[in-house]
């Protein structure tokens, strides 16, 4: 009788474990079976060389240019807080704005409603340039005490500021607010700049539950895909939810980049070329910039 039971209950879990794995990225969110969300198959297409002294922070298109942004760390000397347009032969930016780097770190950018938009991580402050000259034209703050990443969806600003939280941000909405200002170098000072309102709070869960250290974020067909800080993993998030419902392991990726280059550091940058529908992704030092293929 036992050796008739342990053999039912062999077909109950070959049978449970099969029918798991006919299931869609979107469902297996809610399997009782796998506790994380599924794996997405991708492919590399294409390498390209990257700045080994960008400590990437934002990584986008736009008008089918790829524009990266760093911030300055003292681990690298040679690192600065800069954005600019990358060229894929060689890798190298050409800066458009540069930050004082003693003072700011620079983070994500998006371009939104002809202006470029631009974190920094602790000092709360952000800077609005021009989209086309890229003159700084304003400064705003944000409901957060950290900027991380930002993307856009065409109307609002979406950044993340390393918490399980995602705030889409109104330009459009904003008042006077009074900070005090604590820059890298240790330095402070008051200011009153607009506060830009946020006009919706996203808690993102998988799940075990809240998942944390979402950094830099990029919105393709509908869905985030946001890189997990101190993980080589991308997320794919339900806008509507917060829920993960799929995720890239890069981790083959990113022990490429520590072979090629020993100091590569987290990976960080993904980047959609909607004309094209290309995505590509980096990190930081890393020496290469890589095509993905996978379904989105």
């Amino acid at each position: 009788m036992k050796k008739i039971v342990f053999f039912g209950l062999i077909i109950l879990l070959y049978t449970a474990c099969h029918n798991d794995s006919d299931k869609s990225p979107e469902n297996s969110s809610t399997s009782v079976i796998d506790n994380f969300p599924l794996n997405i198959n991708y492919s590399v297409v294409n390498s390209y060389p990257h700045d080994t002294t960008s400590y990437t922070e934002g990584f986008l298109f736009h008008e089918g240019s790829l524009y990266e942004s760093e911030g300055h760390t003292d681990e690298v000397p040679s690192s600065r807080s800069l954005f600019g347009q990358v060229n894929l032969q060689t890798g190298q930016i050409q800066a458009k704005a540069e930050l004082d780097k003693t003072k700011y770190f620079g983070e994500g950018i998006a371009f939104l409603s002809g202006k470029l938009f631009q974190l920094t991580y602790t000092t709360r402050i952000g800077f609005i340039y021009d989209a086309k000259t890229f003159k700084k034209i304003g400064e705003f703050t944000y409901p957060s005490q950290q900027g991380w990443g930002m993307t856009t969806n065409g109307k609002y600003l979406i950044m993340t500021d390393g918490s399980n939280q995602i705030r889409w941000l109104d330009p459009a909405s904003s008042e006077p607010l009074s900070l005090i200002i604590h820059y890298e170098n240790g330095d402070s000072a008051s200011k009153t700049i607009p506060l830009i309102h946020s006009v919706k709070t996203l808690s993102v869960t998988d799940n075990n539950g809240p998942v944390s250290d979402l950094n830099e974020p990029e919105l393709i067909n509908g869905f985030l895909y946001v890189n997990q800080y101190r993980t080589y993993y991308i997320l794919k998030i339900d806008t509507a939810s917060g829920k993960v419902i799929g995720r890239l392991d890069l981790t083959t990726l990113a022990e490429e980049a520590k072979n090629k280059y020993p100091p590569s550091a987290e990976m960080n940058g993904i980047a959609y070329d909607s004309a094209t529908n290309k995505v590509y992704i980096t990190g930081k030092l890393w020496p290469n910039i890589y095509e993905l293929k996978f379904s989105y």
